[in-house]
């Protein structure tokens, strides 16, 4: 059987075939048994049901021991064991490509964590290779057993070409392209030039009326309470940017979706702590609040799934069927489709989750089929997910930089300020720092380095198109000796790499050229750790489990190596959108003013 969301007939075909199991003129396929049934419509945990399946859809919810075979036919049973069957989990915002793989296997890990639908942002494939990157990811996703619907790209490039190179240029018109070609595109992705939509930049909101004109949602990326009215007052209707109490109660009180995003505890993806108090505390109703992943590394996918949001939603005060509906029908209605998916109700797509008494998954059924049993893949799942989708040549051709480029600046002649970026942990806000530069310090740049504990970083643009270098310095990140780089330096994924020698940094930008993209960790001119990420210098083109490994390898390195931000941390370095300083390729950023300033000046 094909593992895709359209290996379910759709419902207007089947309506006389469910009605008739409905009423017991004739037997399901599939009956799942002894079983406690999590109502996401009523918030209740009903004891002693049965779900009965036809055609990969739910035709009924009946007592346990309802269902009995007749002579004419049999049925396929699985006993539940008094566990809790809930609706598969929907992740109403997520990027595919920082998990560092593809789409088929991304599905992996993802149903292993009970979750059955996603809803992706691919801008990151956006920003490498412009909108036929975007119809690879969504060949991809066709191809997987997961159902992955597109928020499209709403802001390619970030900040615009004065500000950075990217290798993509997602105009209004190539954005209304993608919805009118491809069903899957459902909404408009997180619109991250925020500044811009609240001055009211005339392509930003050009963009935004690609998807408003055709009645879709429109995603938002706003920091700061003061952007939150003007965000939504043009049209931003949902954001995972909820950082805290205050703007979480802004956001729901001006009709804006909130999705807390709940990480690993140890980088900057774990908000939701902090922002479900407008819940716990300000006693916002949760009707409008979703959880959501966003990002996750490949390894954090299997520790830190969509189940652990929920229950992290359970561990800050919320009841667990109401935490479970934040993660089902919640973002089911948010995308309008819960008369599909996100509820365990006739009609409905049997995407289904088996859990323990602490949500815990232990199977999961994709449209009627057990993908997951006892925590394992099945050979059913084993076989689709080895019939991975294979990106075009062109894919594996994308990072292109200068031959000899000069990774380091010229120690000042005179006392200066340096313009620094200092990291705040853990992570996203990156402090825009000043720091005065003595030239005469003994031991040159490494003596000023130890004095002010800071370190080189440079972005070399990858597109081929200017062949720009960019260098900065960066404080409190803690790397010893060394160098790290990476070719998914958010948003347009030049290569950033941060250093204590220009040797050092050359030899880590050789080997994310030799890998054609990825990550590594350089110690004493040996690469000590790497994943190779060929696939539009983003994502690998392995299985989960492999990937996984080799990130949990990387990250022990880049740990030993002393650098306080995570990967993902690093990674935004770049991204100037987010405050209050950032480095792309032209240099470095100020936010939200966005102007570009000299590494030094005038002391």
């Amino acid at each position: 059987m094909s593992l895709t969301r359209f290996s379910v007939p759709p419902l207007h075909t089947q309506t006389r075939t469910l009605a008739a199991v409905a009423m017991g003129r004739e037997l399901p396929d599939l009956v799942i048994t002894g079983a406690r049934v999590l109502s996401t419509y009523t918030e209740r945990i009903h004891a002693d049901r049965e779900v009965w399946i036809k055609g990969g859809r739910i035709a009924a919810v009946k007592p346990a021991g309802s269902c009995r075979a007749s002579k004419s036919g049999s049925v396929r049973r699985f006993d539940a064991r008094g566990g809790i069957i809930a609706p598969g989990l929907v992740d109403p915002h997520i990027h595919i490509e920082s998990s560092m793989m593809t789409a088929c296997a991304y599905a992996e890990p993802a149903l292993l964590n009970g979750t059955t639908t996603i809803f992706c942002d691919s801008h990151e494939i956006g920003n490498v290779c412009d909108s036929k990157g975007i119809e690879w990811m969504l060949q991809d996703a066709r191809q997987a057993p997961l159902s992955i619907f597109l928020t499209v790209p709403s802001t390619v490039p970030a900040t615009g070409p004065r500000f950075e190179t990217a290798g993509g240029d997602l105009t209004p018109a190539k954005v209304g392209r993608i919805f009118d070609r491809w069903p899957e595109a459902v909404a408009l992705g997180e619109k991250m030039d925020f500044v811009k939509v609240a001055l009211g930049d005339r392509r930003s909101h050009s963009v935004l009326a690609e998807a408003i004109r055709r009645g879709l949602p429109v995603s938002g990326h706003i920091y700061g309470r003061e952007f939150v009215a003007a965000g939504a007052a043009s049209g931003i209707s949902d954001t995972h940017e909820a950082i805290d109490r205050a703007i979480s109660d802004d956001f729901l009180e001006n009709g804006v979706w909130v999705f807390l995003r709940g990480g690993n505890p140890a980088t900057p993806w774990n908000s939701l702590p902090q922002a479900i108090k407008a819940v716990t505390e300000l006693g916002a109703s949760t009707k409008r609040v979703c959880v959501c992943t966003d990002d996750r590394d490949a390894d954090d996918l299997f520790l830190f799934g969509m189940d652990w949001v929920v229950q992290s939603a359970v561990r800050a005060g919320i009841k667990p069927a109401v935490a479970w509906s934040m993660g089902s029908l919640h973002p089911a209605t948010r995308f309008a489709m819960d008369g599909n998916i996100g509820g365990i109700a006739p009609s409905r797509r049997a995407d289904l989750v088996l859990l323990n008494d602490a949500l815990e998954p232990r199977c999961t059924w994709y449209g009627g089929e057990l993908v997951v049993e006892d925590g394992k893949v099945t050979p059913l799942l084993d076989r689709a997910l080895s019939r991975r989708y294979r990106y075009p040549k062109a894919a594996y051709r994308t990072v292109v930089v200068p031959a000899n480029p000069v990774l380091v600046p010229a120690l000042p002649k005179r006392t200066s300020t340096a313009n620094v970026i200092k990291a705040a942990l853990p992570g996203i806000i990156m402090i825009h720092d000043r720091v005065r530069i003595d030239p005469s310090t003994p031991g040159g740049w490494p003596g000023i380095f130890k004095k002010h504990k800071l370190c080189f970083v440079t972005v070399v643009e990858r597109h081929g198109k200017t062949g720009g270098v960019a260098h900065g310095l960066l404080g409190n990140f803690g790397l010893r000796d060394g160098a790290v780089a990476s070719s998914v330096g958010h948003d347009a994924h030049n290569i950033i790499i941060a250093g204590t020698t220009e040797a050092d940094m050359r030899k880590a930008l050789a080997e994310v050229r030799r890998m054609r993209g990825g990550v590594c960790v350089v110690r004493r001119g040996k690469v000590t750790a790497s994943v190779a990420l060929p696939v539009a210098g983003l994502m690998s083109d392995k299985r989960a489990p492999r990937v996984a490994a080799e990130t949990s390898r990387l990250k022990k390195a880049w740990r030993a190596a002393g650098c306080t931000l995570p990967y993902m941390g690093f990674n935004l370095i770049p991204l100037s959108v987010i405050p209050e300083i950032r480095i792309t390729d032209k240099g470095l950023v100020t936010v939200p003013d966005t102007r570009v300033i000299p590494l030094f000046e005038r002391a």
